[in-house]
């Protein structure tokens, strides 16, 4: 900031705490006749009061940058970015203040890990509690200071900052941080003025992410509700972040069963070279083909034979099955329409010429081992070997999985890989990734991979989740009878008499797509899951129904009292008080969206941002009950006062609502 800047922000304070004098004079003259005085005064005393809060907030923000940036600060000192690309990650930049001060108090102790944690209203805003382990590091090193005495230390020698006002020690060694109202004001400011943004200081990666993975042929059922859900809020919230996400979806394509598929294409249909097949029930054509494959030997050989035509791209055979291909996707597109996801398709048949040559790689380092006519592959600490040619000659899914892992590192350039697929695959993706590493083609310390487990879909029998035939449900008919539901629960609560035909749509498909989707992100993923339409719209409790009816009644409260997103930021330019206990709680936890966010992708559970999503809504309600934004006669009803400031912590906490749905998949609407 240079001295021009610094002296027009003086000359702004000095005007500022004239304007200040001047109400206190008028507040005096308001006040001395109070007694005498009707409503309409104590109203203008109100107004008056509050933009005195206001004037003072506006100067300690010109006085804190002209201390910033008056060279009044030490090396020592540091303060948070405005962060005009990020929000700030407060939580990254406490840890980054008691690393600091771990270095500065210690210097001998090198690559500590610093652990701050939210922490109860009762002790602050965060605590951190490292003191306790670096207490016994120290003891090893010679240096013998009780937890305490540790961390009464690294208090004195946390930097000076403009996010931290107190720190407290308590118990054998905890220190409770209390953020600066000052801080978060201005942050709250910034939420608004420049929205929702990402946190700064992300790496940014380039990232593969498998996930859906139907086969060919057979409808998407129950079974794949959770890989697709749970994949798709992956990808968001990595592309929110600002990595690089390919979004893949590896299609079984591939295999003995188009054989069978093939040969019975060629009785029902053989001009299928000619014109296309009009295959209109798939999943009605695969049981006939496969009942066929396993009653009729004459036809299993035929099958067999359509493989090997197949493989060797036969022209005539290639074009059936990108006709049956075709069916399929036409079907799998209609559910990812309706559950909004975008995937591009990459199915096993494209690694087919790859695993010739992964083969060939694995053969010159020699780690393919000879076992009854199979060439297998292990890994150390792993029993169970990859089969990676069978005693045919012929190729697995271990061989495509390994020619997948190492096309998605050495030609997509990953950085990151992550399987989404069921806890049952997670033996098999443990030998993947170690055999990649064996072939040296996974370097751990460059590339991240994972797979992304998770339970089964159960039913509220707590038994697999079946149809009353005792069937996989498929995912059409589970997400048409959704809609059903959806439409029913909006007729009970009349909401049919005040919403036109398309807003009822809209709030339908909300409901019924979002609740599906909710129920199953806010379990912890690695436990199985009990599908109940029942529990999933009730509208109490941590769903997606109440978090839709919260988030629409809060958008409904400006737009009631006629105000605008413009009106609302023009307000704040200067600052949001918070003066009320109920304002402060709330603003401190909607600023604590980036590091929810980014703990996500540590573990890449998802239900805590559910958990966060619930704990917004809730902690804005405790604001709404005692803070009153719109005020009304009592008599006429209209509108008599609008506090700007908490119009805005009504904007602010829906804003942040709305980018967490989005994280989570779910459209919202502007009525329900």
């Amino acid at each position: 900031m240079d001295s021009a800047k610094i002296q027009h922000l003086g000359e702004r304070a000095a005007k500022a705490e004239a304007e200040i004098m001047a109400l206190m004079q008028q507040l005096s003259m308001l006040k001395s006749g109070v007694a005498g005085n009707d409503v309409e005064d104590n109203s203008e005393a109100e107004k008056l009061m509050a933009e005195n809060a206001k004037l003072n907030y506006r100067i300690n923000i010109m006085k804190r940058a002209l201390e910033d940036n008056g060279g009044q600060r030490s090396a020592k000192k540091c303060k948070p970015e405005s962060a005009p690309n990020g929000m700030v990650n407060i939580l990254l930049k406490l840890e980054e203040l008691f690393s600091l001060a771990i270095e500065q108090a210690f210097p001998n102790v090198k690559g500590f890990q610093v652990v701050v944690v939210p922490t109860t209203p009762n002790f602050g805003d965060y605590q951190f509690n490292g003191a306790m382990s670096l207490s016994k590091l120290l003891r090893t090193m010679g240096k013998s200071l009780n937890p305490r005495e540790v961390a009464s230390v690294i208090r004195e020698n946390v930097p000076s900052n403009s996010v931290t006002d107190t720190l407290e020690l308590a118990g054998p060694g905890y220190i409770n941080i209390k953020l600066k109202a000052s801080f978060v004001q201005e942050q709250l400011s910034l939420l608004l003025t420049r929205g929702v943004r990402p946190p700064c200081g992300v790496e940014k990666k380039r990232v593969i992410v498998d996930f859906s993975s139907p086969n060919i042929a057979k409808e998407m059922h129950v079974g794949h509700l959770r890989s697709t859900i749970i994949g798709d809020s992956i990808c968001k919230l990595l592309e929110f972040l600002g990595h690089d996400v390919v979004r893949m979806n590896h299609v079984g394509d591939w295999g003995t069963q188009f054989g069978m598929l093939l040969a019975h294409l060629e009785d029902r249909f053989p001009n299928f070279a000619e014109e296309t097949p009009p295959i209109g029930d798939l999943q009605s054509f695969y049981k006939e083909s496969k009942i066929r494959f396993d009653s009729d030997a004459d036809f299993k050989k035929r099958a067999y034979a359509c493989v090997v035509k197949l493989q060797s791209h036969d022209p005539v055979y290639i074009k059936g099955w990108q006709a049956i291909c075709d069916v399929s996707r036409r079907e799998f597109q209609k559910i990812y329409d309706r559950l909004d996801i975008k995937i591009k398709e990459r199915g096993e048949s494209f690694y087919q010429d790859l695993m010739k040559k992964t083969v060939a790689l694995l053969e010159e380092t020699g780690v393919l081992k000879e076992d009854d006519g199979r060439k297998v592959m292990f890994a150390p600490g792993i029993a169970v070997p990859l089969t990676i040619v069978k005693s045919d000659g012929g190729y697995t899914y271990d061989t495509s999985d390994m020619a997948a892992i190492r096309q998605r590192i050495h030609d997509e350039k990953a950085d990151w890989v992550i399987y989404v697929v069921d806890l049952g695959q997670a033996g098999h993706f443990e030998t993947i990734f170690a055999c990649a590493e064996v072939a040296g083609w996974l370097d751990r310390k460059k590339t991240r991979v994972e797979h992304v487990g998770f339970g089964v879909v159960l039913g509220e029998d707590k038994k697999k989740f079946k149809s009353r035939s005792s069937e996989t449900v498929r995912l059409v008919d589970l997400l048409d009878e959704g809609l059903r539901r959806a439409k029913e629960k909006l007729i009970e609560k009349e909401r049919d008499k005040v919403l036109t035909p398309e807003e009822l749509e809209s709030a339908q498909n909300a409901v019924a797509y979002g609740c599906v989707k909710y129920s199953d992100l806010a379990h912890n993923r690695n436990g199985d899951y009990v599908f109940s339409f029942d529990k999933m719209l009730e509208d109490k409790g941590n769903t997606a129904v109440y978090l839709l009816y919260a988030y629409t009644r809060i958008r409904s409260i400006a737009r009631t009292a006629n105000i605008t997103d413009e009106q609302i930021k023009k307000a704040v330019a200067d600052g949001i008080p918070l003066g009320h206990e109920k304002e402060m709680k709330l603003a401190k936890l909607l600023l604590r969206f980036p590091e929810t966010i980014v703990r996500l992708t540590v573990d890449l559970f998802l239900h805590p941002l559910c958990e966060y999503l619930y704990e917004v809504s809730t902690v804005f309600t405790e604001f709404y009950d005692v803070c009153y934004c719109v005020e009304k006669d009592r008599t006429t009803g209209q509108i008599v006062h609008i506090n700007m400031d908490r119009m805005a912590l009504c904007e602010a906490t829906a804003n942040v609502m709305a980018q967490c749905f989005s994280l989570l998949g779910l459209k919202t609407v502007q009525k329900m």
